[in-house]
This record gives structure tokens, sequence and C-alpha cells, in this order.
């Protein structure tokens, strides 16, 4: 309360947001203590616990309800990308961020597949690290559309004609609208951009996103940007 005369004024502070919170999965201990301190500097960050394979980030995902997982691929016991796959395959799912090396390139589309927000090499700036984890909890995905090409065009894949045609046997079930837009989010854009090229409101262009993630059981726009890529269209996409 601050007093002025005869006149009480009420301060009225607004409360904070709660902290993002991580789990960390690495079976390498230094790795974890590094992400720890490293995430521990950002106020709006706290790491509720770590493990040092996947079924030990499952039981601790049951205990801490983290927002994201900070996920190794490679470690003994349960490797990361099951990991993934069974947290993702959850109703209210933490979002997950592969940790990775750019010699794992199917084992990153694998995990991509499965629901994982993205993937960050373990070599990325402290920064942008922490970047990356605020990017997820807000729903983004970390991955662009063009390090997702340039990974999926690393990938030597025999199954590339029989995946495109499955893709494009999927995409037949939207409608025109619903196809544009999905082709659009393959392109990167934002829900803003697409509302200015295909000339729609941004609640439009959210109802159509979500329509195009329900009828795939989709859980982020990353798996639309596949999706779109195995189709083939994104070499012929125009804004």
């Amino acid at each position: 309360m601050a007093a002025y005369g005869s006149t009480t004024l009420a301060v009225v502070t607004q409360p904070a947001d709660p902290p993002i919170t991580v789990l960390l999965v690495d079976d390498d201990p230094l790795v974890r203590a590094g992400l720890t301190i490293m995430l521990g500097g950002a106020p709006d960050l706290r790491v509720v616990g770590d493990a040092g394979d996947g079924a030990q980030a499952l039981a601790l995902v049951d205990e801490h309800h983290p927002d994201v997982v900070l996920m190794d691929i490679r470690m003994p016991g349960m490797d990361g990308l099951t990991a993934t796959e069974r947290l993702r395959a959850r109703r209210n799912a933490p979002e997950v961020i592969v940790l990775t090396t750019f010699d794992a390139d199917q084992h990153v589309l694998r995990a991509l597949r499965a629901g994982a927000a993205g993937f960050l090499v373990k070599d990325t700036p402290p920064e942008e690290i922490v970047a990356a984890v605020r990017q997820v909890a807000r729903g983004n995905p970390v991955l662009s559309p063009t390090v997702l090409r340039r990974l999926i065009a690393r990938v030597a894949d025999p199954e590339a004609d029989l995946r495109r045609s499955r893709a494009r046997q999927r995409l037949a079930h939207l409608n025109d609208r619903e196809r544009e837009v999905a082709v659009a989010v393959g392109r990167g854009l934002s829900n803003a951009q697409i509302s200015a090229a295909l000339h729609l409101s941004v609640p439009t262009v959210k109802t159509h996103v979500s329509a195009i993630l329900a009828k795939f059981g989709f859980t982020n726009r990353v798996q639309i940007a596949l999706l779109v890529h195995d189709a083939g269209l994104l070499d012929d996409a125009t804004p």
C-alpha cells in the first residue's frame, strides 16, 4: 500500500508466468550437468529432472510433467527414438527436442515423424538452445523447412517413390483450401504469412491447420511439412 495524504492507493502486481519446465535425457552425465547449468541461467526456465535413458525419462515425465524434454538419441537400454515415440503417443504429451549430430539424419526423421518438435545439434550455442526451448514451449517447431529439406536430401531412401504415392493418397483427403494451407505450412510460412498469401483471415488459417492436424492425427506442423515433402509438392509450391 502507498499513502498520499488522506488517499490510500493499492499497488497491484501481475503474477509472473510460471517457468517453462524442462527434463534432460542423455546418457552422459557431463552433458546433463552442462545443460542444467546452461538452462538454469535463464530465469524463465526450470530443469525439473534428468535421466540417463529412455525408460528413466518416461518415469520422470510421469512424475514431473515437464513442458519440454531434451532427448538424446543414442542411449543404452531404451533409446531416445523409442522414448520419443512413446511420449508423443500420450495425451498431454510434453514437447520433445531431439539432441543429435548430423550423422544421424535417418534417426532425426524418425523422431520428427513421431512428433518431436525439432532437433538440436549438441554443439549448438547455448543461447540458441535456450531460445529453442522457449519456442517449442510456445508450440513452434525449431526445425525450419529449409533445414528439414536438407536433412531429407542427405538420406538415401530406396522407398521414396512408395512414400510419395502414400503421401499423395493421404493428402487427397484434404479439400482444396486445406491442401493449399498444408503446402504453405510445408514451405515454412507462419499463419500470418499464409493469411496474406492465400487472402484468408488468420483465424481461418488456424482453423484449417487444426483440421489438417486432426485429419491425419498429427501433433505439430513439422509432421505436415514432412507429409507435403514426401508427396513432392514443395518444389512446385508458389506463395
